[in-house]
């Protein structure tokens, strides 16, 4: 049975790192003390240990220990001997890129379909869906694909911004660059604004957290979900 959160962001405004969720995480988590991290998005090209101490720090607030998947001999093995994973955020194309660069997008979806309980913010999240091609990041990396995990049917785009009718920018708003992704993909996308996740239980998929989600599928005018909405029948 998966399980699974999938964060827009590790941190809100005027909080710590993870802080909003430390009580979703305690519960997530619930049976674990050992946490997987992976840290190979590299947020403004922090080192592995750098990344992995910070959220050493926010974990040991909820009482949980946490491993750098960077720390192991054998990667494939404690990817699939954890108790739990988390994935941090960063550059989504860097993350990807070292995945596959050390084979291991295989076996990280297979231990999140076996049931390992995941945890994904950002780049973290990024990743859960069928591709990246939807992420706000620069591509500085070139991975092999694009296709990431797939453990859920459609795609995210966190940070999810609203256009701001006031402002002078004169740019693609993140609506109009969804739109523009769906002239040559099918794939739904899900905009989770900041403080929002989904959290997925098996085959049941719900948005969490106070505010709505912006949902886009192709060829259909975009629409808004409520918090404690199933997100079903995206196609």
């Amino acid at each position: 049975m998966k399980q699974i959160l999938i964060a827009s962001t590790s941190t809100v405004h005027g909080s710590r790192f993870l802080e909003y969720l430390l009580d979703v995480l305690k519960i997530h988590f619930k049976n674990v003390e050992t946490v997987l991290f992976i840290p190979y998005a590299r947020p403004s090209g922090m080192s592995h240990d750098a990344y992995t101490e910070v959220v050493q720090l926010a974990f040991s607030k909820i009482g949980k220990t946490v491993k750098g998947l960077h720390e192991f001999e054998h990667p494939k093995d404690a990817l699939k001997n954890a108790e739990g994973i988390f994935t941090g955020g960063g550059n989504t194309f860097v993350l990807v890129d070292q995945l596959y660069k050390m084979d291991l997008m295989k076996d990280l979806k297979s231990a999140i379909e076996s049931g390992t309980p995941y945890v994904g913010t950002s780049a973290g999240s990024n990743i859960c869906g069928l591709t990246i091609g939807t992420s706000n990041d620069m591509p500085i990396a070139y991975p092999k694909s694009f296709q990431t995990l797939g453990v859920v049917p459609f795609n995210i785009n966190p940070h999810y911004l609203d256009p701001d009718p006031s402002s002078t920018h004169m740019g693609e708003t993140r609506e109009t660059r969804i739109k523009e992704f769906h002239h040559f993909n099918s794939h739904p996308v899900i905009g989770l604004r900041e403080g929002s996740y989904l959290e997925v239980v098996d085959s049941k998929i719900t948005l969490k957290g106070t505010l709505t989600a912006r949902v886009f599928e192709k060829n259909k005018t975009p629409y808004e979900i409520k918090p404690e909405s199933n997100v079903l029948d995206l196609n």
